[in-house]
Order: C-alpha cells, then sequence, then structure tokens
C-alpha cells in the first residue's frame, strides 16, 4: 500500500477509535456486546478484511501495517478489535493461504465486506496449549465429511457465520500430524453453539463452545491437502501472535495516558500526587517498557514481511508485550489508587482485560518453550 494511502487509513482508524469507540467503552463493558452502529462503523472503514488479499476485497496489508493499526485497535476495549479480528486473523487467513481458488472466491470478498463472521474452532478441552492433542475426528462418509467433537472458548461462536475447524482426519496419527482444515457453515446440520461465555474481562467479546454431532460437510470443504492442517494452524497463530503484542502495546500506551492524567491532576496533601517521586517511578517504568516493547513489535514485523523470522520473533514479541500489559495494568491501578478499583474508572476494565492476552494464542508458558526449542535447535540438538 501507499505510504501516504496507509497513513490516512491509519488516521482514519485512529479518529473512529478515540471519537467514537472510547466514548463508548463503558456501555459496551455494562451491556457485554458491541453497539450494531460500531459494527456497522468498522464494514464502512472495510476493517472486516484490512488483512485479506486486495483483489478478494480486502486491503492486503504487510505485517509491518497490521501493527501499526493493531497500536490503534489495542488503545479502546479488546471487544472491538475482536469482531473483526477472526475474519482478518487466524481464520481469515486459513482460507486466504491455503483455501484453493472456489473457496477464496466464495468467503473472502463476503469476509472482508463484514457480510459474514469467520470464526477459528481449533481449541478443546484437552487440547489448548498442545492443539496437537485435539480429538475432534472428520471421517469420510461418501462424497463427504462427517466431524464429530467439540471446541471450547471459541471467539465469535456466537455471532459467527462459518468455522474454520481443525480435525484429526486420521486417528493411527499422533501428534500434529493426521490433522485436516475444514470450513464448516455454522448453520450445517450437527454443527451447535452453547451460550456464550462468563468471562473476567473482554465484555462484548463473545466466546463459547461449539459442538459438531456428526457434521455433515460436503467434500468441497476440506481446506488444502488432507492431514496438514496442524502447520496451517501454526502458520497463523504466528502471525496472531505477532498482531495480539502490538495490541498490548496498544493497551499499554492508553492505560499510560490515563495514570498521567490523573497523576497530574489528582491532588493528595493540597498536591499533585504526581510529585511524588514512587508514583513517577510508576510513570517511568511503564513508559520505559512500552518503548521496548513498541519498538520490539515494529523489528520483529519487519523481520516476518522479509521472511527473515516467522516464528521465533513472533512468540517473543508476543511473551513479551502481554508480560508488559499486565505489569502497566497493574501499575495503573496503583497509581489511580482506589479509584482504580471502582467498575466505573477505564484501568480497572483494562486490568480485566489484559489478563487473557498472556493465555490466548499460546500462553506465555508455550511461548518460552516455543522460543527455547527454536534455539536449541539451531544449535544442533536433535528432536526428542
Amino acid at each position: 500500500m501507499d505510504a501516504d494511502v496507509f497513513r490516512q487509513v491509519k488516521d482514519a482508524v485512529r479518529q473512529l477509535v478515540r471519537e467514537v469507540v472510547v466514548p463508548r467503552e463503558e456501555e459496551i463493558d455494562l451491556d457485554d456486546r458491541i453497539p450494531d452502529e460500531l459494527r456497522s462503523a468498522a464494514g464502512e472503514m472495510g476493517l472486516f478484511g484490512y488483512a485479506l488479499p486486495e483483489e478478494h476485497g480486502g486491503l492486503g496489508v504487510t505485517m509491518s501495517e497490521d501493527v501499526q493499526l493493531a497500536f490503534e485497535f489495542g488503545y479502546t476495549t479488546p471487544a472491538f478489535r475482536s469482531l473483526f479480528g477472526t475474519n482478518n486473523g487466524i481464520a481469515g487467513q486459513v482460507i486466504a493461504k491455503f483455501g484453493n481458488d472456489e473457496q477464496q472466491k466464495a468467503y473472502l470478498p463476503r469476509l472482508a465486506a463484514g457480510e459474514l463472521i469467520g470464526s477459528f474452532a481449533l481449541t478443546e478441552a484437552e487440547a489448548g496449549s498442545d492443539p496437537a492433542g485435539l480429538r475432534t475426528t472428520a471421517r469420510r462418509d461418501g462424497d463427504g465429511w462427517v466431524i464429530s467433537g467439540g471446541k471450547r472458548y471459541i471467539t465469535n461462536a456466537p455471532i459467527a457465520d462459518l468455522f474454520v475447524v481443525f480435525a484429526r482426519t486420521d486417528p493411527a496419527e499422533r501428534g500434529g500430524r493426521g490433522i485436516s482444515t475444514f470450513v464448516v457453515d455454522a448453520t450445517a446440520p450437527g454443527v451447535t453453539v452453547g451460550p456464550k461465555d462468563k468471562k473476567m474481562g473482554q465484555s462484548g467479546a463473545w466466546t463459547a463452545e461449539v459442538f459438531f454431532d456428526d457434521a455433515r460437510i460436503d467434500a468441497g470443504a476440506l481446506i488444502g491437502e488432507e492431514g496438514r492442517g496442524y502447520a496451517k494452524a501454526l502458520t497463523v497463530l504466528s502471525r496472531g501472535r505477532l498482531h495480539i503484542a502490538a495490541l498490548c502495546v496498544g493497551m499499554a500506551q492508553r492505560v499510560l495516558d490515563e495514570s498521567v492524567a490523573y497523576a497530574a491532576t489528582a491532588k493528595q496533601g493540597g498536591a499533585p500526587i504526581g510529585r511524588f517521586q514512587l508514583v513517577q517511578a510508576m510513570l517511568a517504568d511503564m513508559h520505559t517498557e512500552l518503548l521496548a516493547a513498541r519498538s520490539m513489535v515494529v523489528d520483529v514485523a519487519a523481520r516476518y514481511d522479509s521472511g527473515e523470522d516467522t516464528s521465533v520473533g513472533p512468540s517473543a514479541a508476543k511473551l513479551f508485550c502481554s508480560e508488559m500489559v499486565g505489569r502497566a495494568t497493574d501499575r495503573a491501578v496503583q497509581v489511580h489508587g482506589g479509584l482504580g478499583y471502582l467498575r466505573t474508572t477505564p484501568v480497572e476494565r483494562f486490568y480485566r482485560d489484559a489478563r487473557l492476552y498472556r493465555l490466548y494464542e499460546g500462553t506465555s508458558e508455550v511461548q518460552k518453550v516455543i522460543i527455547g526449542n527454536a534455539l536449541l535447535r539451531a544449535a544442533g540438538m536433535p528432536r526428542s
């Protein structure tokens, strides 16, 4: 994308986030839903397909451009980005990268336009941080497939029009082998979505269980090569982890801004609390870690685009930034004192929202394993 055009897109996103979404954050939190007019505004701006290919109606942003937009999305409630996040990310990217021409033409333009909401159905009760252990199965039945099993914590499941489903098609294989990927219509016979989950934070971003009770789909629902689905999941999750890291940077910027503004005006003993050096120290720590995180994300995104590092860097960025934003929101509550513990204060909400970033798209512990294993394999250590 031309630099001037992208700058205009980024400026428009910033204006939408800060002038339209931010004023409605408390309403979103209390009602646990994104207002219809905000969904419409996101659709009109093309946010449902900014990361999808241009030939299918998207903007086709690079990873470096993606994280710049994520810095802006992260400044407000995560639920807003979550509304269109799976279309651009882990669900849409599977179809864009691995789907055949027919699948891409059938789904990508409608995903990019916001006419369809996509959902990524990978996680299970016994296959979360280790998705290779999934137990959902898909077996051939005539000229189609029958899927059986259940998925858990599936983002956008209650409003999804389609699911990108990972299922084991070769029961003789173990680990990541023998897993295939399918695109499944949410209205297909045998597909049931459970009630939306009640979560600690990120209200308005709905998750739920999804059940496949001998759900019958046609042969054309298979995405890519049979038995190669796990590799697809790892590919799109890596991109998603870097996107999450950028969202954490945006949230850290927001809570720092809130904390600086509060410390400069709130008084104790007749003077602003910002005069206290220990308050200044918390702000300084937040600002310093934020600068490091932002620089890290920008650098890793550039190396992702060049193909130099599409795995370890994103995991490292997700690890550092998700842990960083946890510290930032904690300090923000501390700076606000008792006010920071009240539900009407933005930093209290972000404190709850931030906790999920250390869990989804691979926990912090999983990122450490990925990074450590990659470094040791590069040094010549054999696989177990």
